[in-house]
């Protein structure tokens, strides 16, 4: 761990954020401008619809496996690598029209996203005591997070007034003045003792799986609700126009809030945090199922629903890198696959009970899965980390990346 002073680790940690922030902010404002892209490339709305999945792909697979090759080198350089793979694959979207380029476009940004997450949780973890590990990994988390509330909405605004790809060029100018940031703040880090093959021996060992599970898990009950939650909104409690935007941001304000929380229930019982969470998701969700017709418990339901399901985030990164031991390196960049197949399970399995029940099935669904997800989160609380293994001679473990 690198010895930096407080001040120091707290300017790490804030341009940590913000890159989280930029790339989240890229992930998630395509549906926002949708139909802007739709028409500039002369394609049907579902195939404009695939750049989102094209970027959920890249990190799901890309992340891991840059993450794997990469092992080796500098977290500094692999933060600006990352970053500048990012920056240029999106001017890609700024200055092609053609749609297969700005599909693999969309890939390599969500790859670069997905080795960028990974990097930061080592780089932001290593500045501060291993006390504060979990607020170091929810301040990472929760740029994502703040990005869904708050970069989304005000970038489908500029959208609307610079058009898609002025927004996305903003985004490319963000990005290349954090990478500078990244570049003159973050320390060195030191270096790993494992080469990729031990790490993925530690890093996919049963325990991490079964964590990495949970998380599947989590996101399949968030998302079967909430992708569909504005016509359960509609049809069930009974608002729309403006009314609907206040509940869609009632929920992305308590998202922020639950990932900035999330890290310090993470450093006092990781394994209990998952457990109560879990729990307390479920119970939302019922409340959410039974009284969806009742807009004052909705409003209450949504703010469980935010806070709990993202106050888990950091405590499930905390765990996987735990438990994973030496492999941790490697195992930082695997939460973001696991979580991204979640969401597509979830959001897959919201899409069948819409379509063949009501709205209200898909929070019945996303029940079943919270459920599932607790259950999960009892049996791994008992799981450990692997022994520690002899460390290497003196001048090898000196070497830094």
């Amino acid at each position: 761990m690198s010895a930096v002073s407080p001040a120091r680790a707290k300017a790490v940690l804030a341009v940590l954020f913000l890159g989280s922030f930029v790339l989240g902010t890229a992930e998630l404002i395509v549906p926002g401008v949708l139909k802007l892209v739709a028409e500039d490339l002369a394609v049907p709305i579902p195939a404009a619809g695939m750049l989102v999945t094209a970027n959920a792909l890249g990190l799901a697979l890309g992340g891991p496996l840059l993450t794997a090759v990469t092992i080796r080198l500098p977290r500094r350089a692999i933060l600006t690598g990352a970053l500048g793979l990012f920056a240029a694959a999106n001017l890609a979207l700024v200055l092609t029209g053609e749609y297969p380029l700005i599909l693999a476009a969309r890939v390599f940004s969500g790859a670069a996203q997905g080795l960028f997450i990974a990097a930061a949780l080592e780089a932001g973890t290593s500045v501060v005591p291993p006390e504060r590990m979990g607020r170091a990994i929810s301040a990472v988390v929760s740029g994502f997070t703040v990005a869904a509330a708050l970069g989304v909405p005000l970038g489908t605004t500029a959208g609307q007034a610079l058009g898609w790809r002025g927004t996305f060029a903003a985004i490319v100018v963000l990005a290349a003045l954090t990478l500078v940031a990244i570049a003159v703040l973050v320390p060195p880090v030191a270096a790993a003792v494992q080469g990729i093959g031990n790490q993925a021996r530690y890093a996919l060992a049963p325990r991490v799986l079964a964590v990495l599970g949970f998380g599947v898990l989590l996101c399949a009950a968030i998302f079967a609700t909430l992708t569909y939650l504005a016509p359960f909104l509609e049809q069930v409690t009974g608002v729309s126009g403006t009314s609907l935007s206040v509940f869609l941001l009632v929920y992305g304000v308590a998202t922020a809030f639950g990932s900035f929380g999330g890290g310090r229930f993470a450093d006092r019982d990781a394994p209990r945090t998952l457990i109560a969470g879990s729990c307390g998701l479920a119970l939302s969700l019922l409340t959410l199922f039974l009284a969806g017709s009742i807009a004052a418990l909705v409003v209450v339901a949504l703010l469980a629903l935010g806070v709990l399901g993202m106050a888990m985030v950091p405590a499930m990164q905390y765990r996987v890198v735990r438990l994973a031991g030496p492999g941790a390196q490697f195992a930082q960049s695997l939460p973001a696959s696991f979580t991204n197949l979640g969401v597509a399970v979830g959001s897959a399995a919201g899409g069948m009970a819409i379509s063949g029940f009501s709205p209200a099935a898909t929070v019945l669904t996303g029940f079943v899965f919270a459920c599932a997800a607790a259950v999960v989160a009892w049996a791994t609380a008992f799981l450990r980390p692997p022994p520690v293994p002899a460390l290497p001679p003196a001048g090898e473990a000196a070497r830094t990346r």
